[in-house]
């Protein structure tokens, strides 16, 4: 028979690559690797806590926010424990355990001294107050009858609580953990090897009363870092909806600057296109003078409409108004007409020679009227208001005020920031603006705004005194 009719000879079965040495050694290495990064990192957690535990410095216990005549009704209550535990412990000492001298007061003392220490250095006081402790117990050991307590007095336990709490209250977590561990700890190695015969137990009472003091001063903490967190929140939201605001009337004070100067610069142009034909054989150098005028006035009004332009693209809302002409002190009328209408008292009072003014600030004088009245109606229903215009020869003045509301005033869902608006528009004309509660009650928002006079022959308005003509 020749090789090829051999039968097929069996092979053994190939072992799986899970049963191999060399797997089992790759897996063992791994669970090595994996419980010894494991004990790295929980040997990395205890000597942190470790360091956290021995770092005594100043952390004093904060004030009271509210009520503000309360604010140190924490620190005299502790004053007050501290004394009075210095008192028990003393009265204890000498009553209960029959120990007395010298030695019993100071460390009475020193409790009450660890109360006081941990209100501005928790830690320093912790390791005092467990010192104070470690010592009274060495001191009574020999002099502990039956049934009566130890390692931990009866007050002794109750004064270290709250050292304990203010540790909790100022320290993370995991520190807080650590002193209560440390606190147990200690207390059961104590009666475990040198408890004396016939002594109560303090374990049991030692973790119920420490466990709870901690988690109490862990909750307390969370919620006083809670409340920071959102009051500087909302102090940032504020500002920001302050800078908001800020900037959003600013877009629109430009746009409204965008619209008057843009007005002039078309009249100066046209003007300057127009001039050449109301001149009898006007001369080269007139006409050429002209064309130059008309040529920077086109190219200064590209360049205003390519800068500030821009900002109505930014309110498509906006579009509907956008070629509307900008009000002026000549409409106050009717404004102040629309507010009577809405139910509010209102009179107005113009001295000195009402005359136009520039463009800026008839408007800038309109929006602050109009702003002020707006918060009468929002914030003082039922007020008489008065609206006053002086017209000076360098200044105008402007006042808007009300009496003290005499309907309840409604919520508002404003944001508060109108002021910041006026305020802005007096300041870009270099005028003030000032607002307040009057003494009678009441509000009164008053500005002041340098004017220049309109010259009768700058072409734009009329002069003092005169009709404007309107086409």
């Amino acid at each position: 028979m020749n090789e090829q009719s051999k039968p097929p000879t069996s092979t053994p079965a190939r072992p799986s690559a899970a049963g191999t040495p060399a797997a089992t050694d790759a897996a063992a290495a791994a669970f090595g690797a994996g419980s010894g990064s494991r004990r790295a990192r929980a040997s990395a957690v205890v000597r942190s806590v470790a360091r956290d535990l021995l770092d005594v410095k100043s952390d004093p216990l904060p004030k009271m926010s509210r009520p503000r005549w309360l604010a140190w009704l924490p620190h005299v209550a502790l004053g007050y424990l501290a004394v009075f535990f210095v008192s028990i412990t003393l009265n204890q000492v000498n009553d209960h355990y029959k120990v007395s001298g010298t030695s019993v007061l100071l460390l009475s003392i020193l409790v009450g001294v660890s109360i006081a220490v941990a209100v501005r250095r928790p830690l320093a006081g912790y390791w005092l107050g467990l010192t104070a402790a470690a010592l009274i117990a060495l001191a009574i050991h020999d002099h502990v009858g039956q049934g009566q307590s130890w390692p931990w007095l009866p007050a002794g336990i109750f004064a270290f609580a709250p050292v304990l709490l203010l540790v909790a209250l100022r320290v993370p977590p995991r520190v807080t953990v650590g002193a209560v561990a440390v606190t147990v700890a200690c207390t059961g190695l104590a009666e475990a090897l040198f408890k004396p015969e016939h002594s109560g137990s303090t374990t049991p009472g030692a973790v119920l009363l420490f466990a709870f003091t901690g988690l109490l001063g862990y909750a307390l903490r969370s919620t006083r870092l809670a409340r920071t967190k959102l009051v500087e929140q909302e102090t940032l939201t504020e500002e920001e909806r302050a800078r908001r605001t800020l900037l959003e009337e600013r877009s629109r004070i430009a746009r409204e600057l965008h619209d008057v100067v843009a007005h002039h610069m078309s009249v100066i142009s046209i003007q300057a296109q127009v001039a050449p034909y109301l001149v009898e054989n006007p001369s080269e150098e007139l006409k050429e003078n002209l064309a130059g005028i008309r040529a920077n006035a086109l190219e200064a009004l590209t360049e205003l409409r390519r800068v500030l332009g821009v900002l109505r693209s930014e309110h498509a809302d906006d579009s509907a108004d956008s070629h509307h002409p900008q009000p002026t002190l000549a409409e106050l009328g009717g404004l102040v007409d629309n507010v009577r209408a809405a139910g509010l008292d209102v009179t107005t009072e113009i001295a000195g020679v009402r005359r136009p003014l520039s463009p800026g600030v008839e408007l800038t004088a309109y929006r602050i009227v109009q702003e002020a009245l707006s918060n009468c109606l929002r914030y003082a229903p039922g007020s008489r208001v008065e609206v006053g215009l002086a017209y000076g020869p360098r200044e105008l003045h402007v006042c808007v005020a009300n009496s003290a509301p005499t309907r309840p005033v409604p919520p508002s869902p404003g944001a508060g920031h109108g002021l910041l608006g006026m305020r802005e528009r007096a300041g870009m004309l270099g005028g003030e603006l000032a607002a307040g509660h009057r003494p009678s009650g009441g509000y009164e928002v008053s500005a002041v705004l340098p004017i220049d006079p309109v010259s009768p022959g700058g072409g734009s308005s009329p002069a003092p005194g005169t009709k404007k003509e309107t086409s």
